[in-house]
């Protein structure tokens, strides 16, 4: 794993990426092609190797946990909802937004007979949750994340060297992003590609929204976050969970939530107009999407370098200002605006 953290290679100066650009944070997954795995046969051994360092594969429960004086199904609309028809979840257990209370409940769609529950600390809201005999092929860049390695480092280094593209730092981003969530105060907020929840964790302390959702696709960011969360028992008090998900397919109801961020994700997703269609769905009306990434270059990048960064970069989802407001605007978002420093952006869209 040392070529990820490699000097980067010299067309690559702007960006902060490693030198590998394949190797992208986070781990949405496209459409790719499943393979039918033969009745009573194992499943195939993953392409990673186990590591020595580990992002908590057995999490330790507190034992309050693991008994629910309360079995009656929750009142109200819930929040979460099926990621195959977004009818909103039929739950079984404790009601809330926290760790506990998700942990020791059920969910059900009626609509489509499929049921949900906890996995270790997350709830597993994927549409191939539980999938037996099916397979599905993921790109490198995805399985590279889904590492127990790579989320282990991922706050351990990984992540502060964006500041040599531009990054203010985790502080400055988080101020940055408050200002913009200034109407969103009170509401639910859901952090997308979260990774090991280092914006997550801010949002949930701050006490500003009703409710926080770390959602990612990889379980192993997913752990590593709640081995944080277990370091600050405050945190582990407030109303933050943790959601697998894929962000072409959020399991929330639409017009549900009142604000969306997205930390370094944008460049990561294979289908970053399906991702920026599936926020501008969920989101209310007045609700506020804030995101950052990498941009391929910059009205300051010289003109005779941009096709050299062109072909460089063709494969990957690094976009350019002019394309990230097009994306926010054909969604159906309004209010664009944005900021750059190098080739770090921040920018905020509405939903009307």
């Amino acid at each position: 794993m040392a070529t990820a953290l490699s000097p980067l290679h010299p067309l690559h100066q702007d960006f902060l990426c490693p030198k590998y650009p394949r190797l992208y944070h986070n781990s949405q997954f496209r459409t790719h092609r499943l393979r039918r795995r033969p009745t009573g046969t194992a499943r195939p051994p993953s392409r990673f190797p186990s590591f020595a360092i580990r992002a908590s594969s057995v999490v330790t429960l507190p034992p309050e946990w693991k008994s629910s004086t309360e079995e009656s199904e929750s009142s109200g609309v819930e929040l979460l909802a099926c990621p195959v028809c977004y009818e909103p979840l039929i739950r079984k257990g404790p009601p809330g937004l926290n760790l506990q209370a998700i942990y020791r409940s059920a969910f059900k769609c009626k609509k489509c007979d499929k049921s949900y529950s906890s996995k270790d600390i997350y709830l597993d809201l994927t549409v191939i949750a539980a999938l037996k005999e099916y397979v599905e092929v993921k790109p490198a860049g995805t399985e590279l994340f889904r590492s127990p390695l790579v989320s282990f480092l991922y706050e351990r280094g990984w992540r502060q060297n964006f500041n040599r593209s531009g990054f203010p730092g985790l502080d400055e981003e988080f101020k940055m992003a408050q200002d913009y969530f200034k109407s969103a105060e009170g509401g639910v907020l859901l952090d997308v590609s979260c990774g090991s929840g280092l914006f997550s964790r801010k949002f949930a302390k701050s006490g500003t929204y009703s409710g926080v959702v770390a959602l990612d696709f990889s379980e192993n960011m997913l752990r590593q976050c709640y081995d944080f969360l277990k370091k600050d028992p405050t945190l582990l008090a407030t109303n933050l969970a943790l959601v697998r998900a894929d962000v072409s397919r959020l399991p929330f109801p639409s017009g549900s939530v009142g604000a969306v961020h997205a930390g370094a994700a944008l460049h990561c997703w294979p289908s970053p107009s399906n991702a920026i269609a599936e926020i501008s769905r969920i989101l209310r009306s007045g609700g506020i999407f804030v995101g950052t990434t990498f941009l391929r270059y910059t009205s300051s990048t010289p003109w005779i370098l941009r096709p050299l960064r062109e072909r460089a970069l063709q494969n990957y989802s690094y976009l350019t200002e002019e394309e990230i407001e097009d994306l926010c605007t054909s969604s159906g978002l309004i209010n664009y605006s944005s900021k750059v420093q190098q080739s770090f952006i921040m920018f905020s869209a509405q939903k009307p």
